[in-house]
C-alpha cells in the first residue's frame, strides 16, 4: 500500500513526537528512519565521524525506500529530502512539513548531538534550515508550525487533514 503520510522538516521540529501521535490517531504504525538507522548501524554522530556524510546518506536512502513501502506514518531525518530520488518518491505521498521558530528550537537542541548542529548550535540550525527550506516547501502538501501549540492538538489536526484529503 505504501506510506500513509510522510513528515519532513528541520531537526528538532517534532517529526518523531508528532509522528507517533498521528500514527496513533490513524491506527497505523509509526516509522522513524533515523531510529532505524541507529538500530541497525549505531549512533548517527558516530556514522558521520567514522564514515562521513555520504555513507550516512546512503544508509538513509535505503531506510527511506523501505519505510515508503510500508503502510505507516513515516518521519524522515531532516536531510533525507536532499536526495533527488526521495524527492521523486514523495510525489504520490501526502507530505507534511513541520516548521519551528528558531526561538522555540533553541531550547530543543540544547545539548543536542546531531552531527550537523554539534559545532554551531542555533546558528548552524538556522543556516541548515534556510538551505533546505526551498526543498521542504516544494515537497509539502501541508505546513504546520510546531513552535507553540500542543503536540497532541497538532497531531489531531494533521490526522483530520489526511482523512479529508
Amino acid at each position: 500500500m505504501g506510506a500513509s503520510l510522510v513528515l519532513i522538516g528541520p531537526p528538532a521540529a517534532g517529526k518523531t513526537r508528532i509522528g507517533k501521535r498521528v500514527a496513533k490517531e490513524l491506527g497505523v504504525p509509526f516509522v522513524d528512519t533515523d531510529a532505524r538507522i541507529v538500530a541497525a548501524h549505531g549512533e548517527i554522530r558516530r556514522i558521520f565521524e567514522e564514515h562521513g556524510e555520504e555513507h550516512f546518506r546512503a544508509l538513509e536512502r535505503a531506510e527511506v525506500e523501505r519505510a515508503l513501502a510500508e503502510d505507516a506514518v513515516v518521519a524522515f531525518g531532516g536531510g533525507a529530502v536532499l536526495d533527488e530520488r526521495t524527492q521523486r518518491d514523495l510525489a504520490d505521498v501526502p507530505v507534511v512539513l513541520l516548521t519551528v521558530s528558531s526561538d522555540a528550537v533553541a531550547a530543543r537542541i540544547g545539548g543536542d548531538s546531531r552531527p550537523l548542529l554539534a559545532q554551531g548550535g542555533i546558528d548552524a540550525w538556522r543556516e541548515l534550515y534556510e538551505r533546505r527550506r526551498p526543498i521542504y516547501e516544494r515537497l509539502a502538501d501541508l505546513t504546520v508550525d510546531t513552535s507553540a501549540r500542543p503536540m497532541q492538538t497538532l497531531a489531531k489536526e494533521i490526522a483530520q487533514w489526511l482523512r479529508t484529503r
